[in-house]
Parts: C-alpha cells; structure tokens; sequence
C-alpha cells in the first residue's frame, strides 16, 4: 500500500492513533526530575552522622570531587559551564582599520615554512 492510499484512511479531525499516551502518563523528563528529587539517607563524610540528602544533590557533590580530587576537565566544564554559562566566542567587526593584505604573499610564505 503506497502512502497516498494510507492517506485515504484518515478521517479529519481523527487521531491516527486514537489509543495513544494515556492520560497521566509521565514522559522522561518527569521520570528523571523525580528520581533526583528523592532524599535518601547517607553518611555525612566529615561527621560521621547520618544526613538526608537528594540524588540531585549527591550528583553534583560527585562532580565536584571529580573535578577537585581527580583533575578531571570534563567534569570542571561542566560545573563552570552551570555557574557562569558557556563562554561565546565573539569578533568585534566595529573597526577603523584599514586592512590591505595580499594573500597571495601571505600563503605563499605559510607554504614556505612547512
């Protein structure tokens, strides 16, 4: 069956899928945003005593000693990236400079140092 004869089916204004997603149903991001939320009980590492903490929390904790403990870049972007947002790369075209190259010299002197 080719797709204009599928299109035929179609009533308008009828969902092709009338069963679709119940309703209430939660996507991912829901899923997630619970899971992190959740407090669970550890053990406090400078007193010993037990704290309620969320996984959200725990998380980042986790990124912090990786960073700090463990030198790890990837870990210390993302963390500096959350705080202070990523860094743009900018030009600033508003110039008076007047600009008068010949490429022509300038390629050929990169192609002579190689």
């Amino acid at each position: 069956m080719s797709n204009i004869e599928n299109l035929k089916h179609f009533e308008k204004g009828k969902s092709g899928n009338p069963a679709g997603r119940p309703k209430g149903s939660k996507n991912r991001s829901t899923i997630i945003k619970e899971i992190l939320n959740l407090m669970v009980q550890v053990k406090d590492e400078s007193t010993g005593e037990d704290v309620w903490q969320s996984n959200e929390y725990r998380m980042v904790q986790a990124m912090v000693n990786k960073a700090i403990e463990k030198g790890d870049v990837a870990a210390f972007n993302a963390l500096y990236d959350n705080l202070y947002g990523k860094l743009k790369d900018t030009v600033d075209m508003n110039t008076t400079e007047q600009v008068n190259h010949d490429f022509r010299k300038l390629i050929a002197g990169i192609k002579a140092t190689q």
